[in-house]
């Protein structure tokens, strides 16, 4: 299956269900033994994290190789979020990830594909096929 779930759909009553979502990677951190990656598509972000401690070494160098706005396929269980996030819907929870696909890697944008964008207008016209993927943009049309 390519996927159960949008990015923008799990909430609490979610919570141990195992669930595969797809979408662009948004960013990814690294705070030592944790990683997190906030994965976007069209309906939202849902965060997903991996315990360097408890997973395949193999598995953490494959999330530490992603870069901004690669494809990626992610499954794993979904967990309610010991620090909640209000700013999203999503916020309540995150998922664990079991198995983690690279479908296709990016080049790193020339501009940051969030609401606050660090490009400025000419760029982002140079760039218009990228600044759709903004929610933004994306709500006017």
């Amino acid at each position: 299956m390519f996927r159960t779930h949008t990015c923008g759909e799990l909430r609490l009553e979610n919570v141990n269900q195992q669930v595969t979502l797809t979408g662009w990677v948004q960013r990814v951190r690294d705070k030592g033994s944790l990683l997190w990656i906030d994965l976007r598509d069209r309906y939202g972000i849902t965060q997903l994290f991996i315990d360097e401690g408890k997973a395949d070494k193999s598995m953490v160098e494959l999330v530490r190789s992603c870069g901004r706005e690669f494809v990626i396929k992610a499954s794993g269980k979904v967990v309610e979020r010991q620090s909640k996030n209000n700013k999203i819907p999503t916020g309540d929870i995150e998922i664990e990830l079991a198995q983690l696909e690279v479908l296709n890697p990016s080049k790193t944008p020339p501009f940051t594909i969030e609401e606050d964008t660090d490009g400025g207008d000419d760029l982002r016209m140079k760039y218009r096929y990228l600044d759709l993927r903004r929610t933004s943009v994306r709500e006017n049309l």
